[in-house]
Formats: C-alpha cells, structure tokens, sequence
C-alpha cells in the first residue's frame, strides 16, 4: 500500500500547522448527515481574516474500532 503524494503533502502541511501552534479543533457539521464532527483545521491568514484549512475529523467512539492496520486482512476476506 503507497500512500498518495496528496497525502503526504496535507500530512507536511499538517506538521508545519503544529509545529507553530496553528492548528485548531472546530465543531462542524457533516456535509452529508448534518451530524457533528470534530474537524483538524490549519489556520492560515488572509490580510486580516482567519482562513481554517480542513484535514479530517476526529473518529467518533474507539478509533482503534473504526480502521484496521494495513497488514491485516478485511475481516469479510475471502482469501484470508
């Protein structure tokens, strides 16, 4: 599995955000279902206003419920 080069920009983006302290948690509502989401936004400027650049949510519940590692196989698998 490779990970996009998209996503591995968004990621640089994302440490640079970090690293000096412009990264910000906001309550959105999801696009598709109206519910809530906890999203990761970089916050950039533009003259004087606030620009908040979306990266993804939180996952709701146990993350470690809601993704399975790379290596594993997909519990439905056939050839596993």
């Amino acid at each position: 599995m490779s990970i996009p080069d998209h996503a591995r920009a968004n990621f640089a983006t994302l440490l640079r955000a970090a690293a000096d302290g412009n990264l910000a948690l906001m309550e959105c509502a999801d696009a598709v279902t109206g519910e809530a989401r906890y999203v990761i936004c970089a916050v950039g400027r533009d003259g004087t206003d606030f620009v908040f650049t979306p990266f993804g949510h939180l996952a709701d519940g146990n993350p470690f419920d809601a993704y399975v590692p790379p290596s594993a196989a997909l519990p439905d698998d056939p050839t596993s």
